[in-house]
């Protein structure tokens, strides 16, 4: 295939037809391997070089960068403009040209000595260094401390019979009981009779004794003594807040410690000296906490300020040149839509499109020409009215002499582009075809293309509710607080689909995702939220609490408050779900995080010769020692290094990919072995296990969802964000109970063909029918028009948005008009059509 240079190309195709494989896999690791061929060999051995790319030959390729869609996953001490570059600029601004308290002005403090009386430097504006963090909270603005009254529940029952509250469940709380009982406290009679000296040493004491445990023998059971260590409750909480990588654990850490604004620095996060300078009578703090537009206007009252204006001249020059350098970034930035972000705002908080959007800045301010831009979906988390300011960005980027290839489903994106290469028709084995390679307007020709039937006028029809539903109440948040949301009420019908739509930055997923998640996840206590954690992953606000990678001290940050709320007795179940991976381990697949694979080791189990060989479902798993392949360890592949080379990974020589050891493949079922159904695809899958339950209603859902293609052992770090958060909804689809749950979804269609969205609206338009209420956050307005009501937020973004300007039927919020979702809805409510049974 031939692609055109300096132009706007974008590959689209239907989920899984190979438009990534092509575009990043392919074109970009192509350019990448070529760029590292120059470097040096020993600088090489320092570079993650990935695998070399299977493709014949590719000429005239320029060298690349790659904007891909991730979550950011780092330390919430990231933020806006940490990423973007601004805050290095704006710390300098206040070191070089901020205005001193009187005898600390850089002249005034010219050589002098000490060192530590010079004029401080950049770094000493950043919360995140020594120099600069609050001595008090070490920079985080907040000081948490453990409520000691909150340590015991009961002071009524006994220590055995669960006094303690803040202990954590199951063995681990009962050895801390069987240890108090070896150190010589009673814990069989009441805790407030224990004497006032022993109930506060082993509630806060920070010793921790190891004793010699003897665990109780009966019939049934005989347990060996062991050594164990002593930690209080109090310790306990402390220990896990600041350590525990599990979302559940931290909550119910959190639910024990109250938190204080920083009595010092009052929430700013910085030593008193840092925030004794200012510019324009401004703190640092005060600045970086300014939307970027209101930033941009700040610094230009800055420039003619009279503080500034009595600046020597040398530093004056220095001001003027430095707040010229951030009006060029901030310009930039906004031109992408992303004026509404403050630069102290954490990138932990942002969607991925957004963080995309922050690196694209970056490249768009860098002057490079003749450069290859591949970007992973740049319109997702866009409105339709913001699109049009990314079209300028990609065009800037063309303009400047380079080219710009884009993975894309957005029609508006589609329809601007010079060239369009689409993948299909299907996906899986029956994609990886180009089907059209060629202008834009031409694509209609293609016959087998299913994307150039969505972008015709006669485009398929969304799938809509059978008939009209009528709420079966209401959820009502009053006073809701929080980023740009003030004192606002808001009101979700039950029974129905509900999306929340406005523009990006409007509040959408700050009042879904913080108020009314966490307003119904209180309502249904802590405790019960995270056993029902422990039972399914997809239930909780991160469903993979071990790679959030959210500091626990940030767990309270941006606090978003509801005064009150109505309706929550209606509500028996919370299941969010999000777009972040499924599992960040090559071990992870489909097939064990949705429990598939659990039946049908069972079901491996149960054969003859399994029987006779007396194997258990453990022997399947290529997790465990006894059935895994000895030599590759259960991965089926090894890697090769080649020191100077890119490693290369190819099958296990002793297995041959099949990832288990002889004996396990010896056990068939209907003459597969237990590595050929993993290596089936679900649409396969389903044929051979159809009377397989239930692994034949998993797979299913699997095939109705639009993920047949997908292999049951493909790895969970090769999944997309789309593909993640549906494997998410089956898991929770196969096994939630009936009736009068919550699904909230933010931004379910991102990353997802039309074809594919109809899929999945179909499958939350089957809950809504089994009598759930479904709230998204959406920005596709084909599936807003699907909608049985529509909330919408604006009517701009930051502080222009944070209100619900409109809300109502999709027809009704349309025929009013005069909001940006509204002028851009209509047009898709011809094309709904009633859901099919």
């Amino acid at each position: 295939m031939d692609v055109p240079r300096d132009r706007v190309v974008a590959f689209t195709g239907v989920s899984g037809s190979g438009k990534s494989s092509l575009a990043f896999a392919t074109i970009y690791a192509e350019a990448q391997q070529r760029y590292l061929e120059s470097v040096a060999p020993y600088a090489r051995r320092l570079i993650d070089q990935g695998s070399a790319p299977r493709v014949g030959e590719i000429t005239g390729l320029p060298p690349a960068v790659a904007l891909r869609q991730q979550h950011s996953g780092g330390s919430t001490r990231s933020t806006v403009g940490t990423v973007s570059r601004v805050s290095n600029v704006l710390r300098m601004l206040y070191s070089r040209a901020g205005t001193y308290p009187a005898g600390q002005t850089p002249e005034d403090l010219a050589g002098t000595f000490p060192r530590d009386a010079a004029p401080l430097d950049s770094d000493s504006f950043s919360p995140n260094t020594a120099v600069g963090a609050c001595r008090t909270c070490s920079g985080l603005g907040r000081l948490h401390t453990v409520d000691e009254s909150k340590l015991v529940g009961d002071d009524s029952l006994s220590i055995r019979e669960g006094a303690v509250a803040a202990w954590p469940g199951a063995w681990q709380g009962k050895n801390y009981r069987d240890i108090l009982a070896e150190l010589g406290i009673d814990i069989d009679v009441p805790f407030r009779t224990l004497p006032a000296a022993r109930r506060e040493w082993l509630l806060t004491t920070d010793e921790q004794p190891t004793v010699t445990v003897h665990p109780i023998r009966d019939a049934h059971r005989v347990a060996r003594s062991y050594q164990g260590t002593y930690m209080s409750p109090r310790r306990w909480v402390l220990h896990t807040f600041a350590t525990s990588k599990a979302a559940h654990l931290r909550a119910k850490a959190a639910s024990f410690m109250t938190e204080e604004i920083c009595p010092t620095c009052h929430g700013k996060r910085l030593n008193p000296e840092a925030l004794a300078v200012t510019v324009a009578g401004q703190d640092i703090s005060v600045a970086t906490a300014m939307p970027l537009t209101q930033l941009s206007a700040f610094l230009e009252t800055a420039r003619e300020h009279p503080d500034t204006l009595a600046l020597p001249a040398e530093r004056r020059q220095a001001a003027h040149a430095l707040i010229s350098g951030l009006q060029e970034q901030l310009g930039t930035l906004t031109d992408l839509g992303l004026g509404y972000l403050a630069t102290a705002r954490a990138t932990s908080t942002l969607s991925s499109g957004e963080l995309q959007r922050l690196h694209m800045a970056t490249q768009l301010r860098s002057g490079l020409f003749g450069v290859l831009y591949v970007l992973d979906e740049p319109s997702a988390g866009l409105h339709a009215a913001d699109t049009e300011l990314l079209l300028t960005a990609l065009r800037r980027l063309k303009g400047a002499g380079n080219s710009v290839f884009v993975v894309e489903h957005n029609a508006q994106v589609l329809a601007s582009a010079d060239w369009i290469v689409d993948m299909g028709p299907g996906a899986g084995r029956h994609g990886g075809q180009v089907l059209y390679d060629g202008p834009a307007g031409r694509l209609g020709r293609a016959e087998k293309s299913v994307t150039a039937r969505y972008l015709a006028a006669s485009a398929p029809a969304v799938p809509g509710p059978e008939k009209p539903r009528q709420p079966e109440g209401w959820l009502r948040l009053f006073g809701v607080t929080g980023h740009n949301l003030r004192d606002l009420d808001a009101s979700f019908p039950l029974g129905t689909l509900t999306a929340v739509t406005g523009v990006s930055g409007s509040g959408k997923s700050t009042l879904v995702r913080r108020a009314l998640a966490d307003t119904v996840r209180d309502h249904l206590h802590a405790d019960e939220t995270a056993q029902d954690l422990a039972r399914n992953p997809a239930s909780v606000e991160t469903a993979d609490e071990e790679e959030d990678g959210v500091p626990p001290w940030a767990l309270t940050e941006d606090r978003v408050t509801v005064r009150s709320a109505e309706g929550l007795g209606n509500i028996d179940r919370l299941v969010v779900v999000d777009q972040k991976p499924i599992g960040r381990t090559p071990r992870s697949n489909l097939a064990t995080y949705t429990g598939l694979f659990d039946s049908v080791r069972k079901l491996f189990a149960a054969q003859p010769a399994a029987r006779e060989l007396r194997y258990t479902a453990s022997r399947f798993s290529f997790n465990v020692t006894q059935g895994r392949c000895p030599h590759c360890l259960g991965d089926g592949v090894v890697s090769i290094e080649l020191l100077f080379l890119p490693t290369e990974t190819s099958p296990c020589p002793v297995c041959e990919g099949a990832r288990y050891n002889p004996g396990t493949l010896m056990v068939r079922y209907r003459d597969k072995t237990i590595a050929d159904v993993l290596a089936m695809s679900v649409e396969e899958a389903l044929e051979f296990l159809h009377d397989v339950q239930p692994a034949a209603r998993i797979l299913q859902l699997l095939s109705d969802i639009g993920l047949g293609y997908l292999s049951l052992g493909q790895s969970a770090t090769t999944l997309s964000g789309g593909e993640a958060q549906r494997i998410k909804l089956v898991s929770e689809l196969h096994r939630a109970p009936r009736g009068h749950s919550l699904y909230l979804l933010d931004e379910p269609t991102s990353g997802l063909h039309p074809a594919d969205i109809d899929l999945l609206v179909g499958q939350l338009q089957r809950l809504v029918d089994a009598g759930n209420s479904v709230v998204v956050v959406e920005h596709d307005l084909r599936t807003v028009a699907a909608a049985d009501w529509v909330v919408d937020l604006g009517p701009g973004a930051g502080d222009d948005g944070g209100r619900i300007v409109a809300e109502g039927r999709p027809e009704d919020v349309a025929r009013e008009g005069g909001t940006p979702t509204a002028d851009h809805l209509g047009r898709h409510l011809t094309l709904r059509e009633p859901q099919s049974a």
